[in-house]
């Protein structure tokens, strides 16, 4: 509750006046207490919105411009960029799979590749599994989207470009929005 109040104190702020004595937010604390979205959907009338910042690796929801709540995200890695842009949920599917990307593993499941692509050669002896993408959002035509997924340092990008959510924050997310929600993916 405390980071929801200093959210909402520093949207009220005026630029350079800073909080409690100090112009910059207080650190973050320590990652093993680190919460990683929180949600307070009032259900009130308004239209809901997701505004991505990649600088800060934090997705924003709003309901009429009601803040109802946000989240860590991990974006495109280096070499997998996230696009800047505005963007509309074009579908939305729960029980997704990546058809671009997935790991390998051997016959008793250990993973050999945990990188692999759809379509390259596969080891004899092994298996392609694609990555699995569960409540699935789609933003573009040639695939990205945010679906629920690992968060390996929150703050950190991480993906091939798609925005992972946690996995308990997805559904939440997913059933709020709907075709054609807007969403804002800032620098």
């Amino acid at each position: 509750m405390r980071t929801v109040v200093f959210r909402f104190l520093l949207l009220l702020a005026p630029a350079g006046l800073g909080l409690l004595g100090s112009c910059a937010p207080p650190p973050p604390p320590p990652k093993a207490n680190l919460a990683m979205y929180d949600w307070f959907d009032d259900q009130g009338p308004g239209e809901v919105a997701v505004k991505i910042r990649l600088r800060d690796q934090v997705a924003d929801v709003t309901r009429g411009g009601r803040p109802i709540g946000w989240s860590y995200v991990a974006t495109g890695k280096e070499g997998h960029g996230t696009r800047p842009g505005a963007f509309r949920i074009m579908e939305k599917i729960v029980d997704k799979q990546s058809n671009r990307y997935g790991w390998t593993e051997d016959e008793f499941g250990n993973v050999t590749n945990p990188d692999a692509k759809a379509g390259e050669k596969v080891p004899a002896g092994e298996t392609y599994v694609p990555a699995p993408m569960p409540y699935w959002m789609r933003l573009t035509s040639y695939g990205i989207g945010m679906h629920a997924g690992i968060i390996p340092q929150p703050g950190k990008p991480a993906s091939h470009g798609c925005i992972r959510l946690p996995h308990d924050f997805a559904p939440l997310l997913y059933d709020a929005v709907k075709e054609g929600t807007p969403v804002k993916i800032e620098p």
